[in-house]
């Protein structure tokens, strides 16, 4: 049997230091945690130690588990109302007002999950796992194409404090295409985590400072927040699909059971002809697209995923956010904080209105399917509300259409956003046809990274694997041989 492992990331340098711990010897598992601390750099706006994600974990013969290390809503003892920052992001063909600053600060999971995913999993030593993370915050992440369009997309929030300006504008500038994001003191705080002196940023070194600048400036996020706060493990949602079983994210994420329904409405589908296929998958996806009250999130936009599969078959999916950044640090740590408590999507009853410790909806769904044949995919995906959309069209064209992995996540996509059916080129023309005659139809000139990005990896019974980095969101793939 072949002795390969997997990784599909949204980054070059992400990819590279989940590939140097499995050349080491480590499981899925230490190479996603040490994906998720090298992207805090590689993928600054989207990810980082200052956001929150879940991450799935299936072991040949074990219980899959996810363990949901997501933002919570701050505010135990505090005595006052937050102050945001409105921001104006300006978009290719609108602008469009976000809310940053302190009081968009939720309370950060993604240390402790990753801290608690390799306590349980992982057989490096958490300095090797750490290692490639902070070399990289020392030497510098190139910033690639889509990176860098994200600095500029964003750069009115990154630029709102002076621990901004250093990182992304360091020369007066704003770092382009080309140059390498560098940050010494992410680097230091990693010397801490690898030598076990830091646990999280509850820790008394990092949360007394952490809550007094949060006050200072308008924030509602205490040390009590983060001394309550805690890694969640869950039984991932399951479907016995005729194909394959599935399992994915659970409540109080919605994502993951939009997608088992969806997909529950579909099986049986692979006898169809495209267009009739087509047809039924637009009608899952308005459906699963209608808003129900408390249902959760429609858009979390500053988002990314990681999956491995090891020699072993131990499958790792992981969708990590920081929402579309704060524009503030943890105090001496050049962590970049998230914004979920600004994002008004996340929050259908107002800004602030949930109660502390209360886990913030998502609509992320990392992913396990292992078929019958054997083989075990771990995918998923960024993508605010289209994650939903984007799950559904991989995974049934996988499971429902047979297609081979890059062919499932390369096809074009749909979603319904509510009035009209956006479209991705690429379906033939009587399929097209079709679907314009049934529907409100936009159809796009190209692929997009608004219609997701998914990294996936196979491995077959035989132990060959696949890895497919998904194009639309700077996505790239390594296969290692062991």
């Amino acid at each position: 049997m072949k002795r390969q492992a997997g990784v599909a990331a949204g980054n070059a340098d992400t990819a590279r230091a989940a590939v140097e711990v499995l050349r080491a010897g480590g499981t899925a598992v230490d190479a996603v945690v040490a994906a998720g601390f090298a992207s805090a750099v590689s993928e600054l706006t989207l990810t980082g130690l200052g956001g929150g994600g879940f991450l799935l974990v299936d072991r040949p013969g074990e219980r899959p588990v996810v363990l949901d290390a997501f933002v919570a809503a701050p505010g135990r003892g505090a005595r006052r109302e937050p102050e945001m920052a409105p921001v104006t992001v300006h978009f290719e063909d609108a602008d469009q007002v976000f809310h940053a600053g302190w009081g968009s600060v939720a309370v950060p999971g993604c240390l402790d999950g990753y801290l608690a995913a390799h306590a349980r999993w992982g057989v490096l030593p958490l300095a090797d796992v750490v290692a490639p993370a902070r070399r990289l915050a020392l030497e510098g992440s190139v910033l690639d194409g889509i990176q860098a369009g994200l600095l500029v997309l964003l750069r009115e929030i990154l630029l709102l404090s002076a621990e901004g300006r250093e990182l992304v504008a360091p020369r007066g500038e704003l770092l382009a295409r080309g140059q390498r994001l560098h940050n010494e003191a992410y680097a230091a705080l990693l010397a801490e985590v690898a030598a076990g002196r830091t646990r999280s940023l509850a820790d008394a070194r990092w949360a007394a400072p952490f809550a007094a600048a949060a006050a200072a400036g308008g924030g509602v996020l205490t040390v009590d927040d983060l001394e309550a706060y805690a890694v969640v493990e869950r039984a991932p949602l399951h479907l016995e699909h005729p194909a394959a079983g599935v399992v994915t994210n659970p409540p109080p994420s919605v994502g993951g059971s939009r997608v088992v329904s969806a997909l529950a409405e579909l099986a049986g589908s692979g006898d169809d002809d495209e267009g009739a296929w087509a047809h039924r998958l637009a009608a899952a996806l308005v459906r699963i697209s209608a808003r129900e009250p408390g249902a959760g999130p429609q858009a979390l936009r500053g988002t990314t995923h990681v999956s491995v599969v090891d020699a072993d078959g131990t499958a790792a999916s992981m969708t990590t956010s920081n929402g579309s950044c704060s524009g503030v640090f943890v105090p001496g740590t050049g962590v970049l904080l998230n914004n979920m408590m600004g994002e008004l999507d996340l929050h259908p009853e107002g800004l602030h209105a949930l109660e502390p410790g209360t886990r913030i909806g998502s609509m992320t769904a990392p992913t396990v399917v292992r078929s019958a044949d054997g083989s075990v995919t771990a995918l998923g995906t960024g993508g605010s509300e289209r994650i939903r959309s984007t799950m559904t069209c991989v995974l049934s064209r996988l499971l429902d259409r047979g297609a081979g992995l890059e062919d499932a996540v390369r096809a074009p996509r749909l979603h319904w956003d509510g009035g009209r059916l956006q479209v991705e080129p690429g379906l033939a023309a009587d399929v097209a046809r079709g679907l314009a005659d049934a529907y409100a139809v936009q159809t796009w000139a190209r692929p997009d990274l608004y219609f997701g990005g998914v990294h996936a990896v196979r491995r077959s019974s035989d132990g060959t694997t696949t890895a497919v980095g998904d194009e639309r969101r700077g996505g790239v793939a390594a296969v290692v041989e062991l």
